[in-house]
């Protein structure tokens, strides 16, 4: 079985190297199932997770530590990295899904062999602290990987939004342009902050895993990218404190758009208070973003909700805030 390297054998893709996209899903194919962070609440639950991948018409395939447990992870770093590189090394599996997010992913990043995992490129899908590894990917393996549903969030739930399984289903099995992110979305969520129509690639994930990779191997460049963010349980202070801490470094003045998604539970408890001066979560989005002049579209359809889009990383895409819409313009998958 393949382990991690050690961590003076990683290293990023050579300069220039073309960014990979990995092979479609068709049905039937093997998806494997990976905790790369935290496990989730009761560890009979990974058995209704594989039920949720056959609901899809895939083959299930549990990573070797799956199951296991240490403190509030999924187990060790060494098991959850090994795990992931048994996957990515395994040529029956065509995908990897996350069970879950939690917390946990950040510790994996200097274990994994980047170059092993640019030789075997597939689908990597998942989301919130899913993103350290998205960001990793992009930087070190050039290889485009998807932020979108986690087994325990999104699909095992009796019911499971058809929204997000068609999404999912037309980004990762179809070697067409997926489009319009909204399509199939009824929520009514989706606001304009400032118009305009601004082209590039996608950027993003979760704002707080953003913000903890500022400084770090595994920061991707924000210059002319479309940036997409959500968070969860964050008052509307703490988000003002991530995006000032971004307009330090100078990041976000490089994006070409923001498109936000929904953010839920984000709100000020003691926003009834009297007497005392508050914001809201908009009233800080507003404050942030709007001076950078460029288009903005907030409430899109990804994050901690049950309508969670698959939006793949660093592939072209389009933020049409003339119409409301995050458009992904070129093949997911080959």
């Amino acid at each position: 079985m393949h382990t991690p390297l050690s961590k003076g054998r990683e290293r990023k893709a050579r300069p220039g190297a073309a960014l990979l996209k990995p092979e479609r899903l068709s049905p039937g194919d093997t998806v494997g199932i990976v905790t790369p962070a935290s496990p989730p609440p009761d560890p009979k639950d990974i058995d209704g997770f594989v039920q949720a991948i056959e609901r899809l018409g895939f083959k299930p395939k549990l990573a070797p530590h799956a199951r296991s447990r240490h403190g509030f992870l999924a187990g060790t770093d060494r098991d959850r990295a090994a795990d992931l590189m048994s996957l990515f090394a395994d040529r029956r599996v065509k995908a990897v899904f996350c069970a879950r997010g939690g917390y946990g992913a950040g510790r994996l990043l200097a274990r994994l062999d980047y170059d092993a995992i640019r030789r075997h490129p597939k689908i990597l899908l998942g989301f919130s602290d899913i993103t350290a590894l998205h960001c990793a990917l992009l930087t070190k393996a050039k290889l485009v990987s998807f932020h979108g549903p986690t087994i325990s969030s999104n699909l095992h739930q009796a019911g499971p939004s058809d929204f997000t399984v068609q999404c999912l289903v037309r980004t990762l099995t179809q070697p067409s342009a997926p489009g319009a992110i909204c399509r199939g979305y009824q929520e009514g969520t989706v606001t304009v902050l400032r118009r305009g129509r601004a082209s590039g690639p996608l950027l993003g994930g979760n704002l707080s895993l953003l913000c903890t990779l500022l400084a770090t191997p595994y920061q991707p460049s924000f210059k002319n990218r479309i940036l997409f963010f959500e968070d969860i349980d964050e008052p509307p202070y703490r988000f003002d404190r991530m995006l000032t801490h971004l307009l330090n470094a100078g990041l976000l003045q490089q994006v070409a758009g923001v498109a936000i998604g929904i953010n839920q539970g984000c709100v000020d408890s003691k926003a009834r208070t009297p007497g005392e001066y508050r914001q809201s979560l908009e009233d800080v989005l507003k404050e942030r973003l709007l001076p950078l002049k460029v288009p903005i579209v907030a409430g899109l359809p990804f994050g901690h909700v049950r309508c969670n889009a698959t939006l793949p990383i660093g592939l072209q895409a389009t933020l049409d805030a003339d119409h409301a819409g995050l458009h992904i313009d070129e093949p997911a998958v080959t």
